[in-house]
């Protein structure tokens, strides 16, 4: 018996041993983790449930008889976050680059069904060189396999990736069908094609970084949520994200002990908004006095900074916010914050997050590079994707909501639940200024008349009162006491239960 049990435990040593030792100190000189000390870093301690440890890949063709590692370049399992269960796949770099074969996705695989039918959200721990060539096209069959079950996951799962390492070609797909991806300074990338085919193919000279690194993605292209400056802090972070999510779309969020009134009243915001209509403010003020503790989780905070999302605790539950920025652009809605709004607004309607709305919106941005860009289509999926949302929202007006982008900023119209707003909002069509000018052009060389028409005009339609009467807005309220109404807004909804008419899907304006 204890040679059967000696012999158990040298194979799960030289499992545990990856690449070996030389590939380990390569990967450990790059500044990197290896696949395991990363789910070490990710997981509560001894909480790790390892499958699939001994599993070898089949293939024999160019040499690959003699390659055989046990676990072929990725470790899976499940684990716990704060008590929480999370299934994780790591992939290792040491062992044949974190090359993908049929055997290595076939387990990626197995946890992905597992965590959709037990309710789990998967994390995934990129860090491969992409489909191992040796082994042709059942490599990118490998793939197909996996991207399905990122498709039949979503809505149904949170699903998390954390790039820390390569991730190039058909790989990539399966992050960008996730609903968040994390990446690491300077050790990871992205790309469909890497820099040598981008030179042959359209002559251009870039570097592996600047086409695909960390920054590219979270202030340009908006593939990636956040960048961080090592693996230990993205896994920290990973974790802190978990913590605001629920563990399916069976389950609610997750209700944390809480240290902070909800009746707090914070005297400081009856002076945000300055006396100046055309002065910025950070809306992040608001959002920080108004969360428990000031905790905030933004993402995607380098990207289309005109709007910000992230999530929040109210009395210790979980709640999403979208807020325009009038620090960047005024706050003005356009191609990019739309897309970035969209999608978090339809991720938390799809996991039953509260939606807590923060307006200050001049309007959506004008010029031609937004039409040619196809700004109607792209606002369009923020305002589909408010108008679909049937969890509790909420949303608070503060300043300008003007034009279209009032309607599309969850106003009641999109059947918003509990509609506030301050004194010093004003909701109509447009400014005061252009709406004088264009209702009498006739006037314009009298200056005197205009400014009179000016006046006339604010003291019209330059407040929140004109749509409170119509009954668009349910309290006008002072800025000091916006945490105690919105805590109790969302504590009047916990029970809502709003369904849209059945069909298959909806067939959002992509």
């Amino acid at each position: 018996m204890s040679d059967i049990l000696n012999e158990l435990e040298a194979r799960r040593a030289g499992a545990r041993a990856g690449g070996g030792e030389r590939r380990v100190a390569a990967q450990h000189k790059k500044g990197k983790l290896t696949a395991r000390e990363r789910i070490e870093v990710l997981l509560d301690e001894g909480s790790f449930e390892e499958y699939d440890m001994f599993v070898t890949h089949r293939t024999t063709d160019f040499g690959m008889a003699e390659q055989r590692h046990p676990g072929d370049g990725v470790v899976t399992g499940w684990g716990t976050i704060n008590g929480r269960m999370v299934y994780v796949f790591s992939q290792d770099f040491t062992v044949l680059g974190g090359s993908v074969s049929e055997t290595h996705a076939a387990k990626i695989c197995k946890i992905m069904d597992m965590a959709i039918q037990n309710g789990a959200p998967v994390i995934g721990l990129n860090d491969s060189g992409g489909a191992r060539i040796q082994e042709g096209v059942g490599s990118l069959a490998a793939y197909g396999e996996v991207f399905q079950r990122n498709i039949e996951g979503s809505g149904v799962v949170p699903q998390i990736s954390v790039i820390m390492g390569p991730c190039a070609g058909g790989a990539v797909y399966s992050p960008a069908m996730t609903d968040f991806i994390f990446m690491v300074k300077d050790s990871s990338y992205m790309f469909v094609t890497g820099p040598d085919v981008v030179k042959t193919v359209t002559n251009e000279q870039v570097t592996a970084e600047e086409l695909g690194g960390a920054t590219t993605h979270t202030r340009k292209s908006s593939v990636a949520d956040l960048a961080f400056e090592n693996d230990i802090e993205a896994l920290t972070e990973v974790r802190r994200l978990v913590d605001f999510l629920p563990l399916s779309n069976r389950e609610k969020p997750p209700v944390r002990p809480f240290f902070d009134d909800p009746s707090r009243i914070e005297d400081s915001l009856d002076t945000l908004v300055p006396a100046n209509p055309n002065l910025p403010y950070d809306m992040k003020e608001l959002i920080l006095k108004v969360a428990d503790e000031g905790d905030f989780f933004e993402l995607q905070e380098e990207y289309a900074g005109n709007i910000i999302t992230g999530f929040m605790r109210l009395e210790g539950s979980t709640v999403g916010v979208v807020a325009n920025q009038p620090m960047v652009l005024a706050g003005v809605l356009d191609i990019d914050s739309a897309r970035k709004a969209a999608r978090f607004v339809r991720f938390c309607d799809a996991f039953e997050i509260p939606l807590l709305t923060f307006v200050d919106v001049p309007g959506f941005l004008p010029g031609t590079s937004q039409e040619y860009g196809g700004v109607i289509k792209h606002g369009a999926k923020l305002l589909f994707a408010y108008g679909e949302a049937t969890v509790p929202k909420v949303t608070v007006i503060t300043r300008k909501a003007y034009g279209g982008a009032y309607v599309v900023m969850a106003s009641k119209h999109l059947r918003a639940d509990i509609n506030y707003a301050w004194p010093t909002s004003e909701i109509a069509v447009m400014g005061a200024k252009g709406a004088t000018e264009i209702l009498y052009r006739d006037e314009l060389g009298d200056a005197e008349k205009i400014a009179a028409r000016t006046k006339e005009y604010e003291d019209n339609f330059a407040n929140p009162f004109k749509a409170a009467e119509r009954g668009f807005i349910d309290e006008v309220i002072l800025p000091r006491s916006t945490r105690r109404r919105v805590a109790r807004a969302f504590a009047a909804l916990r029970r809502k239960d709003r369904r849209m008419p059945w069909k298959k899907h909806d067939n959002i304006p992509l």
